[in-house]
């Protein structure tokens, strides 16, 4: 009786590692995006100008962005997730956008720079967005204490677009 239990366990473990290996086989990747980080001019109209930062992430078809701008500067205290943002990302050097939105900021203290994201978006494998974003309104919309503000690349990405895989 012994010897058949420690035969019907070892089976089991060795059924339930080869399923357990066979799912992690099968999952998606992570995705390698590159650049991971990129850098615009964006001009922010009567709020300002100056350079804006992009980090990104990539989980498979999932990706986020987040934004740090010297464009535009906090004019009052801003609180943690209170920033409605929406960046508009060029899609393959076209006229289609990828958009990342999103209500997730870290606090920003007066005269600080804004910093929103990670903004959650969708990609796919080979997509290549940039910023820069002819023919649009905005490359960066907030909305902040129920006032819009539209920024807009005024140069392609440096060192250039994300490219996901």
């Amino acid at each position: 009786m012994r010897g058949t239990r420690s035969r019907s366990l070892a089976a089991g473990t060795i059924a339930a590692t080869a399923m357990l290996a066979g799912a992690v086989a099968l999952a998606p990747g992570a995705g390698a995006v590159t650049p991971t980080t990129a850098t615009a001019t964006y001009n922010c109209g009567i709020w300002g100008t100056g350079t804006t930062t992009l980090t990104v992430v990539q989980n498979g078809t999932a990706a986020t962005v987040q934004v740090t701008s010297s464009a535009f500067t906090a004019p009052l205290d801003i609180s943690a997730n209170s920033i409605t943002s929406t960046l508009n990302l060029t899609l393959n050097g076209g006229s289609t956008q990828t958009m990342f939105t999103g209500t997730i900021n870290p606090a920003v203290a007066t005269g600080s720079p804004v910093t929103v994201g990670p903004l959650p978006g969708t990609v796919a494998s080979g997509d290549s967005l940039d910023s820069f974003t002819a023919g649009t309104a905005y490359s960066l919309r907030i909305v902040i204490f129920g006032v819009t503000v539209d920024c807009k690349a005024t140069t392609a990405q440096t060192p250039g677009p994300f490219v996901f895989s």
